[in-house]
Formats: C-alpha cells, sequence, structure tokens
C-alpha cells in the first residue's frame, strides 16, 4: 500500500472515530511524523494530501522544513538548549516544551526571528520515568510562566500514553483533557482563547485520544511503514 493510499486511510479512520464519539473530523489535525523518511517519502505523503509533518531531531527538521515550505512542520522530540534557534526556524508548533528554561530560549530565538512560537507544553500524566514532561501538578505553574513571555504562545498541552495498555491509554488522555480544561480557567481570557490544543495519540493507540477531546494526533507507522497493521 503507498503512502498517500495509507495517509487518507488514516484520514477517513479518525474521521468515522470522531464521528462516532460525536466529534467534528475538522476539530483532529493529523499530524504525519515523518522522521523514519527522506524526502521521497514526505513528497509522497504530500501528493496524497498530507500537509502536517511532525520531526523529533532538529537537523531533520530544518532540512525538510526548507525543501518543502508549503507543509506546516512540528517539533515532537526533546529539546536541546543549542539547538533551540534552529527548531524555531523551522516549526510551526512545538509540541515538546517541558522547562521555563527552555521556553525562555525559545522566546530568545522567537524574538530574534520576528516571530511568535507557538508551543505545547508536555505533560507527564502516566509518570514513567522514561516519558518526558513537567508532572501534572506543575503544568499549570509552567503554563502561567510561559504565557507571561512575549514571543512564546502557549497553545496547550501534549502527552505520551503508556505502552500496550488500553485501560492506562484511555486514563492518560482524559487526564490530560480534565488538566488542560483546569488550566484553562485560570489563564486570562486572551491566553484562554489560544489554549485549545491537545496533542495526544500515536499509531496505535489514537482512537482512546480522540473520544478523550484530541485536536492533534500524531501518526507515523501507520502512513509510512509497511509493516504496520
Amino acid at each position: 500500500m503507498s503512502i498517500p493510499t495509507r495517509y487518507r486511510r488514516v484520514l477517513d479512520e479518525v474521521a468515522a472515530a470522531c464521528e462516532q464519539c460525536g466529534r467534528d473530523p475538522s476539530e483532529v489535525r493529523v499530524v504525519a511524523v515523518s522522521k523514519t523518511v527522506g524526502a521521497d517519502g514526505v513528497a509522497e505523503a504530500l501528493a496524497g494530501g498530507a500537509r502536517d509533518f511532525g520531526e523529533n531531531r532538529p537537523d531533520q527538521i530544518t532540512e525538510k522544513a526548507a525543501a518543502f515550505p508549503e507543509a506546516t512542520w512540528h517539533f515532537i522530540g526533546n529539546i536541546q538548549s543549542r539547538r533551540i534557534p534552529d527548531i524555531v526556524g523551522a516549526a510551526s508548533l512545538i509540541h515538546s516544551l517541558g522547562s521555563l528554561r527552555h521556553g525562555q530560549r525559545i522566546d530568545e530565538a522567537a524574538a530574534r526571528l520576528g516571530k511568535v512560537q507557538d508551543v505545547l507544553v508536555e505533560v507527564n500524566v502516566s509518570g514513567e520515568e522514561s516519558k518526558g514532561g513537567v508532572a501534572p501538578d506543575e503544568a499549570g505553574g509552567l503554563v502561567r510562566e510561559l504565557a507571561a513571555l512575549p514571543h512564546v504562545r502557549v497553545r496547550g498541552l501534549m502527552t505520551m500514553a503508556p505502552r500496550g495498555d488500553a485501560a492506562a491509554d484511555r486514563a492518560a488522555f482524559e487526564g490530560l483533557a480534565r488538566l488542560a480544561d483546569d488550566i484553562r480557567a485560570t489563564l486570562p481570557p486572551d491566553k484562554a482563547d489560544a489554549f485549545d490544543e491537545l496533542s495526544m495519540g500515536m499509531s496505535e493507540d489514537w482512537p482512546a485520544a480522540v473520544s478523550a477531546g484530541a485536536t492533534i494526533v500524531r501518526i507515523g507507522r501507520a502512513i509510512f511503514s509497511d509493516d504496520f497493521e
């Protein structure tokens, strides 16, 4: 099956899942996680209708964003301080912000480029040591600190669920949605209006994320891998 065919199949499946839980399919954006493919794979996905792509390495997002400026690029990987200028130069949305220090560096880099950088705060809802992000009880304070930076716009939250446990997946996604509602209620109206994104769900668990309120799902293997069923 070709990359365009797999991408369109994912879109159809996301639309069906939205309708099943009473949501408008337009509320959920599919980010094609292209970290395992090169320029040819991105070009195929673009031909199939994909417009949002996710990368987890600074080198890859800068190269691919330069090659495909018509696409919208998302940074979903661990943030390294020294690579923040590169990330800010290429990314429309940074999904994985987990510290004020990195937020301040992003603010500085965005100011130099004359842009306001959209970010999501990564939250470790499951509490797994292997997962990045801040603890849920620290997320609200970090969002409010970041919201005070003039060149950073906090758009919402991101999380990764435990793998292989459907009940834990649902609990993580529903927990992130509740946390986002709680944080939004503490923000000034202008900041609260912009705080409208929930990035959660990948190839294996996105249906539970959509049911819980995801606005962005990050799909890699189901689009780019021949091995995914």
